[in-house]
């Protein structure tokens, strides 16, 4: 059976508020065999507080989480130093990197990513940072980020301001990205992120993002794209939400 990688925010929950059908619905794609993973551009969250609140939720999900935080980590070596724009969850996959972790001063690179304490200090001391050397990475671009109560700025936000304030272009870690697709295909092979269905609800992130590995997209309406909107890249499955599309798979076998 493939592996069926799931975005996070907009397929299986909004605000950890879990979408109707979607825990029954990676129940029943595991009970019937397939690996489920959950790939997230949400880089503020460490992947146990991920991890957990998944389990909450009725989602076992240890060892089956990527984020665009790892993917970042990805691009700096042990022993480099980076500063952090961004929340625990970019400091926890660093500092397992081997990455020393600075909040000011010189480094070989700023690492932004979603958080909700950005300010004008904060902006300073990044840009000063790449000024005076240091390569900026994003954990990703998505410029929001969906609630139940609507869009709210997304990590591109901040990492626009920060682009704008030091005039270097960033290389971007997360989704639809190639060092997000490197992390997934060293957590299930070549082979098996190929054969995989990325499940995601914004298509310039999830659907480009499976072209990148070339696998399936499959297309749901529970985030932040409208039911009907025309979808670029075009999906290879389409469906109301997670429960649909696990329908449609399961109806395949």
């Amino acid at each position: 059976m493939h592996p069926v990688l799931c975005d996070l925010d907009g397929v299986v929950w909004l605000s950890h508020r879990p979408i109707p059908g979607s825990v029954d619905a990676i129940a029943r794609l595991r009970a019937a065999g397939h690996r489920v993973l959950f790939v997230t551009n949400n880089s503020a969250a460490t992947i146990e507080s991920q991890e957990a609140v998944l389990a909450s939720i009725g989602i076992p999900a240890a060892g089956d989480v990527s984020t665009s935080a790892v993917a970042a980590a990805l691009l700096l070596e042990p022993g480099e130093r980076a500063l952090v724009c961004g929340g625990d969850g970019v400091r926890q996959a660093l500092a397992r990197r081997g990455v020393e972790v600075v909040d000011d001063g010189d480094a070989d690179a700023v690492v932004v990513g979603w958080h909700r304490t950005f300010d004008y200090e904060g902006l300073t001391r990044a840009a000063r940072a790449i000024h005076r050397g240091a390569r900026l990475i994003g954990t990703n671009d998505d410029a929001t980020y969906p609630t139940p109560d609507g869009e709210i700025p997304g990590g591109g936000a901040i990492l626009a301001a920060v682009v704008t304030a030091s005039g270097v272009a960033p290389t971007i870690a997360g989704k639809p990205f190639a060092p997000m697709a490197a992390l997934i295909r060293a957590t299930v092979g070549d082979d098996e992120a190929t054969a995989a269905v990325m499940v995601g609800d914004r298509p310039s992130t999830d659907g480009l993002f499976a072209r990148t590995l070339g696998c399936r997209y499959a297309q749901v309406w529970s985030g932040v794209t409208a039911k009907g909107a025309v979808v670029d890249p075009r999906p290879d499955l389409v469906g109301d939400d997670l429960a649909a599309i696990a329908d449609l798979l399961l109806g395949s076998h």
